[in-house]
């Protein structure tokens, strides 16, 4: 296999929070034998968001150079749940929500990677094999000091909260799955660390060469503050609709501007640099940020899915118009609360955002603010509703 210097060096640091161990993945890459990469998901939900593609991009980068993407899919660990970062014991999956999910993501990577260069992979159909004396033999080579090292256990511990004896083996299981696929480098969030280093002293002890890790940055949500992610509200689906995908990049604040050309673009080092600049002797934000918009809704849509979102965005915020298509809603009832339809028909998470949508003047009935938390919608007539700076949809009863 050919070596590419310069893609071996973006590899090893373009959105790279760590590597373990450096030396041995510089050794790797510059033998010139292909490597697999292995990247697993949970698929626990239905959509990615921008901050997953942060590391499917680095596994482009991997292919690019010629190496095995290996994508599991981890439709046996996805029934026990990942305790990592979560306060709490997550709820198991049914297999068939895990496989709908399963299909739904391959779509999506399918954006950024080359598909049919990427062995996917369950890890069912070896994890479901080992029987109680496997599970035993495995387990040995940890310690229980070692598991409740983590974090969260202790948070758990001093909330009194409970600790499921499945949850100590959930890393067992990850480190295992690259056992079975002799993996020669894993990739992961920084959150994943703990159960991807779990990989190393099993594989040495069944002979196989220990899997360097990598780690990728954290993207910041559309807050500009926290890690982009679903329970924040604070993300950028790649399954948004072109118009939505380009508002929300418009919304975000102008000193994550950078990061977002960075994670989530082609951008040369040159080219960001340029923007840095311009950005510096005081550029408007605002035309960095259509720029950004475009590159990102082209990349998972279309260059006319860009210039169609970016021209709806000028026509509704800079000139105050209405988008063109705004989807129509019948329902039964006359009345009905605008909390409950909203909910009812999934266009915000919860109650508690539709409250607070209201509290700092993001909802409109027929283009005008409201107050009222338990106002109570009159739709015997339509009504045109607004929710924060992009969404808009009519009720109407039938």
């Amino acid at each position: 296999m050919k070596i590419n210097k310069e893609l071996n060096a973006q590899i090893l640091t373009r959105n790279v929070a760590d590597i373990v161990v450096r030396k041995e993945l510089e050794a790797k890459l510059n033998s010139g034998k292909p490597l697999r990469i292995k990247f697993g998901i949970d698929p626990t939900g239905a959509y990615l968001t921008l901050g997953h593609m942060v590391v499917i991009r680095k596994l482009r980068e991997f292919q690019q150079a010629g190496h095995e993407i290996i994508l599991l899919f981890g439709n046996f660990t996805a029934q026990i749940g990942d305790p990592s970062g979560k306060t709490q014991t997550r709820v198991p999956l049914t297999q068939e929500k895990v496989e709908e999910n399963a299909k739904n993501y391959l779509e999506q990577v399918g954006k950024v990677l080359d598909l049919e260069k990427v062995k996917v992979t369950w890890n069912a159909d070896w994890l479901g094999k080992l029987n109680f004396g496997d599970i035993l033999k495995l387990s040995s080579v940890f310690t229980v000091s070692q598991m409740l090292e983590r974090d969260m256990y202790q948070e758990r511990i001093k909330k009194d909260l409970p600790i499921g004896l499945h949850e100590f083996l959930y890393p067992m299981m990850q480190g295992y799955d690259s056992v079975a696929l002799e993996s020669d480098v894993e990739l992961g969030g920084t959150d994943q660390m703990f159960n991807m280093l779990a990989a190393r002293p099993l594989q040495k002890s069944v002979g196989q060469t220990p899997q360097c890790i990598m780690t990728m940055k954290i993207l910041v949500g559309t807050d500009g503050v926290k890690k982009m992610g679903k329970s924040e509200g604070n993300f950028i689906a790649v399954l948004d609709k072109p118009q939505e995908m380009y508002g929300k990049i418009m919304s975000i604040p102008d000193h994550i501007i950078l990061n977002y050309f960075e994670m989530c673009t082609d951008c040369t080092t040159a080219e960001l640099s340029d923007f840095e600049q311009r950005l510096k002797k005081g550029d408007n934000p605002r035309d960095i940020k259509m720029q950004l918009g475009r590159m990102i809704v082209e990349k998972y849509h279309s260059k006319t899915a860009a210039d169609e979102a970016e021209a709806e965005f000028i026509k509704i915020f800079a000139k105050g118009g209405l988008p063109e298509d705004i989807e129509t809603i019948i329902v039964s009832e006359k009345q009905a609360s605008l909390i409950d339809l909203l909910v009812a028909h999934k266009l915000v998470a919860s109650r508690g955002e539709v409250r607070r949508l209201i509290e700092g003047g993001g909802i409109k009935i027929n283009q005008e603010k409201i107050t009222d938390q338990n106002i109570v919608l009159d739709v015997s007539t339509e009504k045109l509703v607004q929710i924060g700076k992009r969404k808009f949809v009519k009720f109407i009863s039938n």
